[in-house]
């Protein structure tokens, strides 16, 4: 998918897939996929889609939802909870460097 943020071109195609978070699946109402990703010039954003019960859900009428999918920024440190909730450690360390020992 490829979409202009702010006068800027974000394609999943070709940025880097970091992290994924996908709960149920497409019959599901309340389906819902996040895809957070690094273009090559720094910026992270996400992909998310999910049915009509979703965040993502997109009001087509009157009490009436329909599924949907968008991309939108987020900031570095928003990328690092997404990825913190979604990758294991050694993963997370591997794309966002060490993490401080508790």
């Amino acid at each position: 998918m490829q979409k202009i943020i702010e006068g800027k071109k974000y394609d999943t195609e070709t940025a880097t897939l970091i992290a994924t978070y996908e709960y149920s699946n497409l019959r599901d109402f309340n389906y819902c996929l996040e895809e957070l990703y690094q273009t090559k010039k720094g910026p992270y954003f996400i992909y998310g889609e999910g049915g009509p019960l979703s965040k993502y859900a997109e009001e087509i009428g009157n009490n009436t939802t329909s599924g949907s999918c968008t991309m939108y920024l987020v900031n570095e440190e928003e990328a690092k909870e997404f990825a913190i909730a979604n990758l294991d450690a050694e993963d997370f360390e591997e794309i966002f460097g060490e993490v401080e020992e508790g």
